[in-house]
């Protein structure tokens, strides 16, 4: 184990100094005591592609959950993959609402400054760069782009960016818009050095009226030299040196509300914009304070705190009369209130939200605002939302988000209208969306469980889900006094689980409306009954009711047994079901971690189970390997799609040294914490204190463990004691503890229990 911690940390140290370099910060000494904003590698994850995921993120210059995100662009129009490390030419700057690639975007548009030529064409304008001379923050962005002799510089506000176009000497320079929308409306009004209009480009998920409406001000005379569907060139002659500055804005509601929401530029000081957003960001950031001498380690924790601040993105503007609307993709009107988008609750119910809950209360209330307006809007809660309702993943994990959030004490929204909402999704399915509300619920109201023979894919991680989410909503109708009749369906339905397990397996198993399992069973095949994914990552998805999967496994030695084969396994698989290996299988294939897939979500709480079983020391050795392994500072910084936040929040909840298995149950299950102190600085005033002593990369299991000055046997931490203001002091050692946390009390929450 020493041996193996060494060799990570030798390995650390040359990620660092290559992803310093990749920030443009390579200059800069790393030892230096720098901001959290600072930390970040915005980079981070973006060494991608359609085969093999790093992360799949790109660099979104921003501030925390913007409306706009504005990227550096190296693919083309339409390319999922809008900014890959290893490309070589920029092809413009974009402003993006990205999620994901597998998602695309929707209202985005391009600038380009160019010297070479007045071009429309991607290749013709794109320029060669360097990462050597680039400068990526979350807060700003500089790259010089080679065939143009042109340094260009930018940062954001929520709604608005801010952006400083050096230009060499030249009778005339350009600057290239592309609305990639030959429907697009553009009016270039030289004489207001303006260019204003609206792109409707989108993937789904928006209302036949859809517009992004867009100002593109300078301080620049121009005259324009070239216009076509959805595409504008501009030009001015420039002297060396010369700066040219874009004031830019948008709005979903109009184009005067675009006007209004160019306002938050201010005076158009490009510094002082660099140092709000530097500020908004530390802000948000440090609300969690670390301190370690290893500065690697810190890199990577506020790199990915920083990708779990980014979405949902708030969609709601506010007026000139000080009242804050939104356009609705899901009706196509104009409302008051908030309005949340980009985000897949599949993936972002599991971390993403309780660390909001826990961290962020205050940014949960609104986004719980925002999805009672989409319930009203849509008659519908989303499930994965670019910006209204689109046809990506399983379950009825709105139930969890809604839920976890009122329980962990979330106030300031109208939770009868979300009562309502979670109950009709339980029981309906979107007349078009399958992914919205529940897609084979008659199945699951009258079985048990949605059959595998009913032209319903993924049944068995739609049951295991549905079960979950039932769970959920009882959880959330005591809490809300609801009448037992009301609930105690919920109740039993959250125990659907048991109607999928297979016991000459040993696991979970797809099954026919008959009532026969699937047979022949293969535990490796990917898909077909599971969500990107198979029966060993899927089987563990009873969140809400470990110890009654222990029980139908035979006990807590088998349980553990069973947790051990998924790492034991070599990394075989099937992939009949897609026909080729898709990049999940990949990643799993190529990590060394068994059958262990960290890089997709259904498996990613499997290591805390172990808390469950009487051997919580495994648990805390498999979380350190998988933050040592599978989380670098680099661009290839993940080990799968990073997903809106959720696989960052794992980081970040485990570098503390705990995580939330069960979102709802207020509880979160004891791993390995890494840093000396972590400080959680709480919008309520409180003042949480982790303190881990002998901490170092051997010392990784958990000696001793003392709450608020007591001895803690548990092998959870509640959220009362954490969100209150607590002292929590773990004692680390090299050795495991082998009579800590044993003890049936010390088990987390249960239903069975």
């Amino acid at each position: 184990m020493k041996k193996l911690a060494n060799i990570f940390r030798f390995l650390a140290l040359l990620i660092s100094v290559y992803a310093f370099a990749a920030c443009g910060v390579a200059d800069s000494d790393a030892s230096d005591e720098k901001s959290p904003a600072e930390m970040v590698n915005v980079l981070m994850g973006t060494m991608s592609d359609f085969e093999l995921s790093c992360g799949n993120t790109y660099p979104a210059i921003a501030r925390p959950w913007g409306m706009n995100f504005w990227t550096p662009m190296t693919g083309k129009a339409g390319d999922g993959w809008a900014y890959r490390y290893d490309a070589r030419k920029i092809r413009g700057f974009k402003q993006t609402h990205q999620p994901s690639p597998w998602i695309n975007d929707y209202a985005q548009f391009v600038i380009m400054p160019v010297t070479a030529a007045p071009a429309f064409d991607e290749d013709s304008r794109a320029s060669w760069f360097s990462h050597k001379a680039e400068t990526a923050k979350p807060y700003y962005y500089s790259v010089y782009l080679a065939d143009h002799d042109v340094l260009t510089e930018f940062t954001t506000t929520e709604r608005a960016a801010e952006f400083r176009i050096t230009y060499p000497e030249r009778e005339m320079s350009w600057l290239v818009l592309d609305a990639y929308d030959e429907n697009a409306y553009l009016e270039i009004l030289p004489d207001e050095k303006k260019i204003v209009g609206y792109t409707s480009n989108n993937h789904g998920g928006v209302a036949e009226n859809f517009r992004n409406w867009f100002v593109i001000e300078t301080d620049t005379p121009f005259e324009t030299v070239e216009a076509g569907k959805g595409k504008a060139v501009i030009g001015f002659p420039t002297a060396e040196g010369q700066q040219v500055n874009l004031h830019i804005s948008s709005s979903f509601i109009s184009l005067e509300q675009a006007e209004t929401n160019l306002k938050e530029l201010g005076d158009r000081d490009f510094d002082r914009l660099v140092a709000e957003g530097k500020a908004c960001w530390d802000e948000a950031l440090g609300r969690i304070e670390v301190s370690d001498d290893d500065v690697i380690r810190k890199g990577i924790f506020y790199s990915c705190l920083y990708r779990s601040l980014l979405f949902p993105r708030d969609l709601s503007e506010v007026g000139e009369d000080g009242v804050r609307r939104h356009y609705s993709p899901y009706n196509g009107t104009i409302a008051e209130g908030y309005l949340f988008g980009d985000t897949g609750f599949w993936d972002t119910f599991r971390s993403l939200f309780p660390l909001l809950n826990l961290v962020y209360p205050d940014q949960n209330a609104k986004i719980q605002e925002g999805l009672v307006n989409a319930w009203k809007e849509s008659g519908f809660l989303p499930e994965w939302s670019s910006p209204g309702h689109r046809d990506c993943m399983v379950g009825n994990n709105s139930a969890s988000v809604v839920a976890d959030a009122w329980l962990s004490g979330v106030r300031g929204y109208d939770i009868d209208e979300l009562w309502a909402a979670v109950t009709h999704g339980a029981h309906s399915a979107h007349p078009t969306v399958k992914s919205t509300g529940r897609l084979g619920v008659e199945y699951y109201d009258s079985l048990g469980y949605v059959p595998s023979d009913k032209g319903i894919n993924e049944s068995a991680a739609r049951t295991l889900e549905y079960a979950y989410d039932d769970w959920c909503i009882w959880q959330l109708g005591l809490a809300l006094g609801r009448p037992e009749a009301e609930i105690e369906s919920y109740r039993q339905a959250a125990l659907n689980y048991r109607n999928l397990f297979y016991e000459q397996a040993g696991l979970m198993c797809g099954r026919r409306a008959d009532g026969s399992f699937n047979t022949p069973f293969s535990p490796y095949k990917w898909g077909g009954d599971f969500t990107e994914g198979n029966a060993l990552h899927y089987t563990w998805s009873v969140f809400h009711d470990v110890q009654g999967l222990i029980e139908l496994m035979g006990g807590p030695s088998e349980f553990a047994s069973a947790l051990d084969e998924v790492f034991d396994l070599p990394p075989v698989f099937d992939d009949s079901y897609y026909g080729f290996v898709i990049h999940e299988i990949r990643e799993m294939q190529i990590m060394n971690m068994g059958n262990y897939a960290h890089g997709n979500q259904p498996i990613q709480h499997m290591i805390y189970l172990y808390d469950w079983c009487g051997q919580p020391w495994k648990a805390q050795n498999r979380v350190r390997e998988v933050m040592d392994k599978f989380y670098t500072y680099a661009p290839d910084g993940y080990c799968g799609d990073e997903d809106n936040g959720q696989t960052s929040a794992w980081y970040v909840f485990s570098a503390m040294g705990f995580y939330p298995v069960c979102p709802g149950s207020c509880e979160y299950a004891l791993g390995s914490p890494v840093f000396d102190e972590v400080v959680l600085h709480l919008p309520s005033g409180a003042r949480t204190l982790i303190k881990s002593a002998n901490n170092s990369a051997e010392n990784c299991y958990v000696d001793a463990l003392r709450v608020n000055g007591r001895a803690w046997s548990k092998n959870y931490l509640s959220l009362k004691d954490l969100a209150a203001g607590s002292k929590i002091e773990f004692k680390m050692s090299a050795e495991p503890n082998l009579s800590r946390g044993t003890a049936e009390d010390d088990k987390p929450y249960s239903m069975s229990r």
